[in-house]
């Protein structure tokens, strides 16, 4: 009786004489529940607790639930609960990153192995949902063959792509290597490379557990929608494409003075910020340019090394610090939401030297604070970076552009930058607007899925 009803309550919905199709009419609520390696860490731990606090401002009932949880969270399930499953999944974890170090050359491109996961098909969590939304799976949590096993739910899935690991034999970012386009093997990061090696392995791995599973998979940004319809794996699996959404209420413009005052940044300096200095000889996050960016932006344009500062937060080497021309100040880690919009707002232009990158939150919170962005012209970054409108593109891996960039920042009107800045974020990224469009797609999918 009751599946009667619910058949019959989907069928109002879906017809054709309502103009608008209200989610809510199916089992009361709709319920997605999300599914990520970790909450609140890294870029993809931190885009799925915001969306998934988006959907809920919108009404559904969305719930985030995680592998492994470092610390406490009401607001999110963790699936290794309990001493004892805490510590196998934290074994699983270590044992995955030093088996890739032992097969990978020290290169800092991260490769994931599937050795370690869970099958996540009978929880109770999954099999009340009415769409299963993945996130970031990798660190022994769902291989490919757990992900296999999701079919037998005959539930729609949704999968945000934080990075381009799904559809190659293990890497994260590819950089130039394009044998996502056929098959993966004689793989450049691995140390034993060859047809058959670890990657052609894994992609085939994931080739099988593909084959049964039925998908639709969001990219972030245009350059990851575009990679996935390239890529030999997803070519023929539907490709969205949505960004991620922050908070626009903590990131959101504050007085420059109050901010640096704040964060104890000197009043009268050109100040640049940027986040997460590994060392110089970093490939992903684009060290090196930034060192060589800055010093040609110092000695260049004619300008007082003293009225210059770079500031950076987050991890460092401590062992490789780059050596910059002019004065730098770490703020260290910051854990801390607003306190890390006042480091946005305390600056007057957001480096971004990345040379791969999906859609950056960093980026995303600079513009959302009114701080312009130069970042090189890459990944899903011109999907926020509006060229000398609200920053500036540089040339691909061009220090001597990102420079030119810097200036352009530090001649242009500093009042129409951060306003074109915020009106991006507020037009394009804010929280309805992101959780209506992931609403639309739910919609469709439910509507299929019912129909078929």
């Amino acid at each position: 009786l009751d599946m009667l009803v619910k058949i019959a309550g989907k069928a109002i919905c879906f017809s054709e004489n309502l103009p608008v199709y209200d989610m809510n009419c199916i089992f009361g609520i709709v319920r997605i529940i999300h599914l990520n390696s970790y909450a609140g860490n890294g870029g993809a731990g931190r885009a799925c607790m915001r969306l998934n606090k988006a959907l809920k401002a919108e009404g559904l009932d969305s719930v985030l639930a995680v592998n492994f949880l470092f610390r406490d969270n009401p607001e999110v399930v963790n699936l290794s609960k309990g001493f004892f499953n805490k510590w196998l999944t934290a074994f699983g974890i270590i044992l995955e990153r030093y088996y890739s170090k032992f097969f990978t050359k020290p290169l800092p491109i991260p490769f994931s192995f599937p050795l370690w996961g869970r099958d996540v098909s009978k929880l109770e969590l999954l099999r009340s949902a009415d769409i299963i939304h993945l996130h970031w799976i990798n660190h022994a949590f769902l291989r490919p063959a757990d992900l296999a096993k999701l079919s037998a739910l005959n539930k729609p899935i949704v999968w945000t792509f934080h990075d381009s690991n799904a559809f190659t034999g293990g890497c994260h970012v590819r950089y130039e290597c394009d044998h996502f386009l056929k098959e993966c093997g004689n793989c450049p990061v691995l140390k034993n490379s060859g047809k058959d090696d670890h990657s052609h392995r894994i992609w085939l791995q994931k080739k099988n557990a593909y084959s049964g599973l039925d998908f639709t998979v969001i990219a972030p940004g245009r350059w990851m929608a575009d990679s996935v319809r390239m890529s030999s794996l997803l070519r023929s699996v539907k490709v969205v494409n949505i960004p991620n959404t922050l908070e626009t209420d903590v990131f959101k413009p504050s007085d420059r003075d109050l901010a640096r005052q704040a964060l104890g940044l000197a009043p009268d300096k050109f100040i640049m910020m940027s986040g997460f200095m590994p060392s110089r000889m970093d490939m992903h996050k684009g060290t090196s340019y930034l060192v060589d960016a800055i010093e040609l932006f110092a000695t260049n344009y004619d300008l007082d090394p003293d009225k210059l500062e770079l500031s950076i937060f987050g991890n460092r080497d401590e062992k490789n610090v780059p050596d910059f021309s002019i004065k730098t100040t770490f703020l260290g880690t910051i854990s801390d939401d607003e306190k890390l919009a006042l480091c946005y707002s305390a600056a007057d232009v957001f480096l971004a030297p990345s040379i791969e990158d999906n859609l950056p939150n960093t980026v995303m919170e600079s513009l959302a604070c009114g701080t312009p962005v130069v970042a090189f012209r890459t990944g899903g970054i011109p999907d926020m970076v509006q060229h000398q409108q609200n920053g500036y593109l540089a040339e691909y891996r061009s220090s001597a552009d990102l420079a030119r960039g810097i200036a352009w920042v530090y001649s242009a009107n500093s009042q129409v930058l951060s306003a074109n800045s915020r009106k991006t974020i507020e037009d394009h990224f804010s929280e309805h607007i992101i959780a209506r469009r992931h609403i639309e797609l739910y919609e469709s999918l439910l509507k299929n899925h019912v129909q078929a």
